[in-house]
């Protein structure tokens, strides 16, 4: 056993390890999270509240995962190149501020009819969903440096301490009798940002003077990259969209639904952290010219996530059905084994996208990124819109339209190769006149 697990380890892109501990924390917060406000509201209140937790983790991390991803590349090609990421910091700062401006503006505009059709009129909601996407925005932007600097011991913490954080005020709003939906829901914006102030100190101590970054290099690929991203969550959160507006009267099914999701999800928690880890040594691997070691990562990234996949979904289809009930006060689970099998492929395909859509972005092919994201939707929604009973259109539509993304994009990195290998070919030529270290950089 320890023999296997030491090859896992080895298996894994440099810092993975580190945040590993933190993403196990956050991601069972989740849980915890969702499971004290299903035994503590009501069937409408924690529809209103499930709802809410989609939309964060859909609309939320699609507007400003995205800048984490592109920080994570491109401090970690600088860092390769021997510069600083203070320059980074400071206008990715100021971008993200105007994004989060952007996006509370839209929420405040619209607050009502958002109130109306998601939240049963409840504009309180709409504020919390406000504070959730705030939170979000500084926790991306500062774990997009650290991870492009590979100060994955902060990174590691930052996740800790949020999922922590929710795990202590789910139960402290149980204790209180806080048990309406908002009280919940104001978790999702507190954690992160406190999570984000404790490591603050240690990314001001990481980022050191360096070249001026130019807007266009910093938000160049940002727009594209935040459509895929959105299309991506679309995907993998659509079923619980998509059954509020088919079916919105069916609160039970819209619970079991978010429910099953994020059991079936479970090997998704354990894959976010391989991400962050992922796209440096990937980055760096091709700043630094060294072609063996980036398909040697990506090609062992695949089997460690289809071994997530089995690990993950035999239990969710086996004792799927059984497990919301005890976990989230479902009384009366609409859902069987085999749509948890669905739920499961399509997780198990959708993470294979991931993997192979931040190969895509190290080649800095992000619109072929977005177009295959957009043809999973596409497929995603044909599906939904068959007729048909409404848990199996939306079920079967997730495994579709993940599977047909990974399709695409195994066609779109076939297609970005030679332009991406004649690309890396130049990097240690650029170094070396830059004076930068070498390939062994990519160990860092």
């Amino acid at each position: 056993m320890k023999a296997l697990l030491n090859k896992l380890t080895a298996a894994l892109p440099p810092g993975t390890v580190a945040v590993a501990g933190g993403t196990v924390v956050l991601g069972a917060a989740s849980y915890v999270h969702l499971g004290v406000a299903g035994h503590s509201l009501s069937t409408e209140a924690l529809a209103n509240v499930s709802v809410l937790w989609t939309i964060v983790m859909s609309i939320g991390i699609g507007v400003f995962f995205p800048i984490e991803q592109e920080l994570t590349r491109i401090v970690s090609a600088r860092a390769v190149l021997g510069h600083g990421a203070a320059p980074v910091l400071r206008r990715a700062t100021l971008l993200t501020g105007g994004i989060l401006g952007a996006t509370l503006l839209v929420l405040g505009l619209a607050a009502g009819p958002i109130a109306d059709l998601l939240f049963h009129g409840d504009r309180a909601l709409v504020a919390a969903l406000g504070g959730a996407f705030t939170g979000m925005a500084v926790c991306y932007l500062t774990r997009g440096v650290l991870a492009g600097l590979g100060r994955f011991g902060a990174y590691g913490t930052q996740l800790a301490v949020d999922g922590g954080l929710r795990i202590l005020l789910a139960f402290g709003c149980a204790l209180f009798g806080l048990h309406s939906a908002l009280a919940f829901s104001l978790i999702l914006g507190v954690a992160p940002v406190v999570a984000t102030l404790v490591t603050l100190p240690a990314l001001l101590r990481a980022v050191g003077p360096g070249e001026p970054i130019a807007w266009r290099e910093l938000s160049g690929g940002l727009g594209l990259l935040v459509c895929a991203t959105l299309l991506s969550q679309l995907v993998v959160n659509a079923a619980v969209m998509s059954t509020k507006l088919l079916a919105p009267s069916d609160s039970a099914l819209i619970a079991s639904l978010l429910s099953a999701l994020v059991l079936a999800r479970v090997p998704l928690f354990v894959f976010g952290s391989l991400q962050a880890s992922l796209l440096s040594g990937l980055t760096a691997a091709f700043t630094a010219g060294d072609r063996a070691a980036f398909w040697a990562m990506l090609r062992r990234i695949a089997l460690v996530v289809g071994a997530l996949g089995l690990l993950g979904g035999v239990p969710a289809t086996a004792l799927g059905p059984w497990l919301i009930e005890v976990l989230f006060g479902i009384e009366d689970p609409v859902l069987g084994h085999f749509d948890f099998f669905l739920l499961s492929a399509g997780t198990v395909a959708y993470m294979f996208a991931m993997v192979l859509g931040q190969a895509l972005m190290v080649f800095k092919r992000h619109n072929l990124q977005l177009l295959c994201w957009a043809l999973g939707t596409a497929v995603l929604l044909g599906t939904t819109l068959i007729p048909g009973e409404v848990a199996v259109r939306v079920i079967v539509a997730y495994a579709l339209g993940s599977t047909a993304t990974v399709l695409a994009m195994l066609a779109a990195l076939r297609l970005s190769f030679p332009g991406a290998a004649a690309a890396a070919g130049e990097a240690p030529r650029q170094m070396t006149e830059a004076g930068a270290p070498g390939v062994g950089a990519v160990g860092r």
